[in-house]
């Protein structure tokens, strides 16, 4: 049976105005603090509560600092500290997280609201068990004796608490790789202070990291500046 005059003109109306597929399709926007999960079972947390994204995997103690960058089609792309790419999100409201594991990139769907990543106050009785935390995990992994050493201000001290543990992580990633016992052999104690800028340098048997407390979790270097500069 032919269509009526007035349905085939509603039809014809929505071919040429309709919504277009993608518009369709776009999702609602995540909560700007929320857990994500990718289909490989991976969790994190992505804080775009501020200025400053933040990024957390739930099996680290890192907290990752995000630079983001609009892309050629639209997308946010979000890189850490050496331009790295760590998140893609599409203007459609997917996500992708690219990791060592998976290169290629992983899709991850948000699992719910949860709390901001900031930085809390630590007291020196605090830091030292943090220091000492990271000193064993660092002694562990590496099978020898390294010591953490601090320059700390009430202004620093989360900063610096904060980077010992970075750095710890970055000694445990390294013993995993092939070569990194050798590199690590380098390293008899880790040294943080406070400076102008965050840095790293290794000389003399010393990891000197440098932190910049007024501007926050990007005022310390990630594990993977620190791999890439003092073990190069």
């Amino acid at each position: 049976m032919a269509a009526s005059p007035a349905r085939a003109q509603d039809s014809l109306r929505d071919l040429l105005f309709g919504e277009k597929p993608a518009e369709s399709q776009r999702r609602a926007p995540p909560p700007p603090v929320a857990r994500y999960v990718t289909e490989t079972g991976e969790g994190f947390i992505l804080d775009r509560s501020t200025g400053q994204p933040l990024l957390k995997f739930e099996s680290s103690y890192e907290v990752w600092v995000l630079q983001p960058e609009v892309g050629p089609r639209g997308d946010i792309n979000y890189k850490n500290d050496l331009g790295q790419l760590i998140l893609r999100a599409t203007k459609l409201g997917g996500f992708t997280l690219f990791t060592r594991k998976r290169p290629s990139g992983a899709a991850a769907e948000v699992a719910g609201a949860v709390q901001p990543l900031r930085l809390k106050p630590v007291s020196p009785l605090a830091l030292y068990q943090l220091l000492r935390i990271a000193s064993i995990r660092a002694s562990k992994a590496s099978g020898r004796t390294i010591a953490f050493e601090a320059d700390a201000s009430p202004a620093s001290s989360a900063l610096i608490a904060d980077a010992s543990l970075v750095v710890s992580e970055a000694i445990v990633r390294l013993s995993q790789q092939p070569g990194g016992q050798p590199q690590l052999a380098k390293i008899g104690k880790v040294v943080i202070v406070e400076g102008a800028r965050p840095s790293v340098v290794q000389k003399n048997g010393v990891l000197l990291i440098v932190v910049a407390p007024d501007q926050g979790l990007s005022g310390r270097p990630s594990s993977e500046r620190i791999l890439q500069v003092a073990f190069r």
